[in-house]
């Protein structure tokens, strides 16, 4: 469990943070970029559910056990060993992974086939889940360079859950769009 008495260490005046390991690393680290960024695409989800809980709340569900699933995916790029004999590391899942595919089948189910592409926007918690959206693409693509390096160890469920987490975010927007309704439809060469 985790226990947080200080927030402040300053440990980190030097410009390194500790790893789940306890290994220090500069705080512009790659792996740090990674889970930094899943932060922040969870704390965007948290201002996209501003707009879900009364409208939408089997949608704001979703997202409240995707906002934990961030903190074990955060917990999983953390922890880039294994620990040490006895332990183990908090791992994303292939059941959360499927899980996700199951909420993206059920949305997508109730929404028309798309004629265009889609702009970000329509109503305000759309628009909120189209940045969670771009965020965690950024995240994806993080995690993806990290895993590519040789040295820096990351799981496929991690790799596999942040790329279908923003294939969900986005059949989310349509679906906090009134269902695709309210949904704006990029016409291409509109402005020419």
């Amino acid at each position: 469990m985790v226990k947080l008495n200080k927030i402040y260490t300053r440990t980190g005046d030097d410009g390194t943070t500790a790893l789940g390991t306890g290994d220090r690393v500069a705080k512009y680290d790659l792996r740090v970029e990674a889970y930094g960024t899943v932060d922040e695409t969870n704390a965007t989800i948290g201002l996209a559910r501003l707009g879900t809980g009364a409208s939408a709340p089997a949608l704001d569900a979703m997202l409240s056990r995707i906002q934990n699933d961030l903190f074990d995916l955060g917990a999983d790029l953390c922890f880039p060993e294994k620990m040490k004999k006895g332990e183990a590391a908090l791992r994303v899942s292939d059941a959360q992974i499927k899980r996700l595919e199951a909420e993206i089948d059920e949305m997508n189910d109730v929404l028309d086939p798309l004629r265009s592409f889609v702009l970000p926007g329509g109503t305000p918690a759309a628009a909120h889940l189209h940045l969670a959206r771009t965020v965690c693409r950024r995240a994806e693509r993080l995690v993806v360079a990290l895993a590519s390096r040789p040295d820096e160890p990351v799981s496929t469920q991690a790799v596999g859950y942040i790329n279908r987490l923003s294939d969900f975010l986005f059949v989310a927007a349509r679906y906090a769009n009134e269902k695709g309704a309210s949904d704006v439809l990029w016409v291409p060469g509109q402005n020419r």
